[in-house]
């Protein structure tokens, strides 16, 4: 999952795919009726322009632009910017595609956490004006890092400690009271660290092929070795710079994006998996092929390091880290494996997903490396 949608961002919005396009009229009239009862009001004149953006292959976001009355504000803008998110066509309002859920959250979140986007309206599949749920929100504005950082940032003395405030905003999204933001909902009780070994260990074996690691060892490993919860936060899980957009100028965070994935659980088990994406300087060659953030330049932490940091930051207990890395890794593993055995039966034909296949070999001999268990050799 990308963080395209709310950020300015590489991928920048362009025309609507034919497949995903809706009553352009019917929204306007719906987003002018619903912000007006808010006391906003929208510009007069033609309807929004829509683009699409590339990334989040999840669900559908759409960039939808209205010009201003007037000259243009302070930053030069003569427009404002909505970002509207939807499922895909087809598929109903289920864990990874409700649109209600992700607005909820970040609804009750910001006021206790306000590194979020403002979300302004949502709306049922039942009366939409486009036919589907979706919920709307501001566009934050700024920069949204990639694989390698721009010259504007990496000549900025600021960047060096960019990593570090990646990971000091995780643990702060961790320390917020669940109960105090009304996120008591998302809460499905004590076991989440159970739950997910043994959900990611059954969404491996149903997607495994005959060329893919068996991984008995390491599943085996993981349930045997499971700490209990340390604690119930709400916890993002997809945690990487790509949903992180920074100011343009002071290089702070304004806003975290696509919190469809997030649910409150144990803020552990959310650092291994955001750090199964950290590659450092020092890792080997086919693990830097893995890299999507800049987690390489200069002044970027280590592993090491960040769980360091976050620890003392936020005092939760950790006897053995090794248990998070390997979890995360599996994690990673897994979530390759499912879009290999798609590939693998000519579901999809996109040729990047050609390395998959030994991707999962890599990911499964790092977590065997970890514990000291023999697995099959990389491809």
């Amino acid at each position: 999952m990308t963080g395209g949608g709310a950020g300015d961002t590489a991928d920048e919005a362009r025309a609507v795919r034919d497949e995903d396009a809706f009553d352009v009229a019917a929204l306007d009239d719906w987003l002018r009726g619903v912000l007006a009862a808010q006391g906003q009001e929208l510009a007069d004149g033609a309807g929004p322009e829509v683009r699409q953006f590339p990334g989040g292959a999840s669900n559908l976001t759409f960039l939808v632009r209205y010009r201003a009355d007037g000259p243009p504000d302070a930053d030069g803008d003569d427009y404002r910017d909505l970002v509207v998110r939807m499922p895909p066509r087809g598929t109903k309002a289920a864990s990874a595609h409700n649109m209600r859920r992700e607005f909820e959250i970040q609804l009750r979140l910001r006021p206790q956490f306000p590194t979020v986007p403002l979300v302004l309206a949502y709306s049922p599949a039942d009366g939409s004006p486009i036919g589907s749920e979706f919920y709307v929100m501001e566009r934050a504005r700024g920069i949204i890092l990639r694989a390698d950082l721009p010259p504007s940032v990496a000549d900025d003395p600021k960047a060096a400690i960019l990593g570090d405030e990646l990971f000091d905003l995780l643990a702060d999204l961790h320390s917020v009271d669940v109960e105090a933001a009304g996120l008591e909902e998302f809460y499905r009780g004590p076991g989440y660290v159970e739950r997910q070994v043994s959900g990611w260990s059954g969404r491996y074996r149903a997607a495994r092929t005959d060329d893919a690691p068996a991984g008995d060892a390491i599943m085996g490993w993981l349930a045997d070795n499971q700490p209990a919860d340390v604690g119930a936060r709400l916890i993002h899980g997809d945690w990487r710079f790509d949903n992180l957009v920074l100011d343009s100028n002071s290089l702070a965070p304004v806003a975290v994006l696509d919190w469809e994935l997030a649910t409150v659980g144990d803020p552990l088990m959310d650092l291994g998996a955001a750090l199964a994406y950290w590659v450092q300087p020092d890792d080997d060659d086919f693990f830097q092929g893995f890299r999507r953030q800049p987690s390489n330049a200069p002044g970027m932490p280590t592993r090491a390091q960040i769980v360091a940091r976050y620890l003392e930051r936020t005092g939760y207990p950790c006897d053995d880290w090794r248990f998070y890395e390997v979890f995360g890794l599996f994690r990673l593993a897994v979530i390759a494996q499912q879009i290999w055995y798609r590939y693998s039966r000519g579901e999809t034909s996109n040729p990047a997903f050609r390395q998959f296949g030994p991707a999962v070999d890599y990911l499964m001999w790092r977590c065997a490396d970890r514990i000291g268990s023999p697995t099959s050799p990389r491809r």
